[in-house]
């Protein structure tokens, strides 16, 4: 992959970003990619050597670096830092690199240390969810110990006293502690299963040159179409709906019970696949997405 720098980021930024502190050993694949969309990683093997990525959209990723080294310079007695643990499943050998693990009498909490808005760290983030579960089949697989507890630390970029004082919901504090449940260890390795199953395919069809799997919506972050219904010069809509003729019916109701003065409209808000639009560093690449723009294309 190549790196750019569009925007005139310094060199010493530059350095850093070319300077990666990431690897994930000896495994055919780590936990990162097996979470991620198995189109994607297949997609990305193949063309990495055309790839590029300008610095500036690289620059948060630096932060995670540097929580790397608060943890190694802060760690206690009981805590693992950075340990990159092994496990084999059905034939593949899968990597994660924990943040830090607490040890003690009960088990092992997991950690995970994330650079992250407050938008991010109010929300019930199934990606969270799964990749700290995966650490934690990691973990007891290959320790033998139980993971009693799993976290995201979440580092607030955007913290806002203000927003904090009077917003229900919003983090008190810039770094907050987010417990995320614990599944079963049968789950977590049947999810764990279930992902090299995926990848196993999209790697076979990559490799005979058959038709990869395509992401799915969850996975390309899309959103559908929505028709709010608003009244003319408010900002705010009086209520959303799925389809047009939802909407077309609020809006007779709302024209029939409204004053003279009063006008209400419908406003399309227009959806679409936010990844592969917008953070996908393969769509150039990828026939789903190609297809997907010559399909909107003929219909505008």
């Amino acid at each position: 992959m190549k790196l750019t720098n569009n925007f005139g980021m310094p060199e010493t930024i530059l350095n850093v970003i070319a300077r990666p502190q990431y690897s994930k050993g000896k495994a055919n694949m780590s936990v990162t990619e097996l979470l991620n969309s198995p189109r994607i990683v297949q997609l990305k093997r193949k063309h990495w050597e055309d790839l590029t990525e300008d610095a500036a959209d690289m620059v948060w990723s630096i932060f995670g670096t540097a929580i790397h080294n608060i943890l190694e310079h802060g760690k206690g007695d009981t805590h693992v830092v950075e340990e990159r643990i092994h496990v084999e499943l059905d034939g593949m050998r899968i990597s994660g690199a924990i943040d830090l693990q607490e040890i003690s009498e009960d088990g092992i909490t997991v950690s995970d240390y994330k650079t992250t808005s407050a938008w991010a760290a109010m929300q019930e983030k199934k990606d969270w969810h799964n990749q700290l579960n995966s650490y934690a089949y990691l973990v007891e697989k290959a320790k033998g110990i139980p993971v009693t507890k799993l976290q995201i630390v979440a580092i607030v970029r955007d913290w806002s006293r203000r927003e904090a004082q009077h917003k229900e919901g919003y983090p008190k504090a810039p770094i907050v502690v987010i417990d995320i449940p614990l599944w079963p260890f049968a789950e977590r390795e049947a999810y764990v299963r279930s992902r090299i199953s995926l990848h196993g395919d999209a790697l076979f069809e990559m490799e005979t040159d058959g038709e990869m799997p395509n992401c799915t919506s969850e996975e390309m972050w899309e959103k559908q179409t929505t028709y709010a219904l608003k009244k003319d010069g408010n900002v705010r809509a009086k209520s959303v709906h799925d389809t047009s003729e939802a909407a077309d019916t609020a809006l007779a109701a709302a024209t029939e019970k409204a004053k003279k003065s009063e006008k209400f409209l419908i406003e399309v808000r227009e959806g679409g696949r936010t990844r592969c639009e917008s953070f996908c560093q393969v769509a150039p690449y990828c026939q789903q997405h190609q297809t997907y723009l010559s399909t909107k294309a003929n219909k505008e």
